[in-house]
């Protein structure tokens, strides 16, 4: 399974909503890694850069686009970090009822519910973004 493959996936899925996402610059990206002291795992990079303007009900995944709203992956990450005990070494990628989709720096997604982490992982974003966003969908 590629990002190619489930990219192409998730534009078919997605949903005409009035007022459409964007797709953030790559100084949008590059603000928000320097405000979390963090560098994105390449294939989240892709993902922010090339798809994160994708509607899907099943679930909406946090964004690096200005002006910060509900979803702004900065925010997301520094409450699940804060409050939520979330490790340093997770980013949260997606809330989901006050748990979160996680990306480690190897790539693999992880699960992190509010009891703690827990043993649903997937082996890289693609298999989460197939699986999860758009199987269960």
């Amino acid at each position: 399974m590629s990002l190619d493959s489930v990219f192409k996936e998730l534009r078919d899925l997605n949903l005409q909503v009035p007022k459409t996402q964007r797709l953030p610059t790559e100084d949008e990206v590059a603000i928000a890694e320097k405000q979390l002291e963090i560098h994105f795992h390449p294939d989240y990079r892709r993902f922010l850069l090339e798809a994160s303007d994708v509607v899907v009900p099943t679930l909406e995944t946090a964004r690096v686009t200005l002006p910060p709203s509900r979803l702004y992956l900065v925010n997301i990450a520094k409450d699940a970090w804060a409050k939520m005990r979330v490790p340093r070494d997770l980013l949260p990628i997606c809330e989901d009822n006050a748990d979160y989709y996680c990306i480690n720096i190897d790539g693999e997604v992880v699960f992190w519910s509010h009891n703690g982490i827990s043993n649903e992982r997937w082996k890289d974003l693609a298999t989460w973004i197939k699986e999860v966003w758009i199987d269960k969908g």
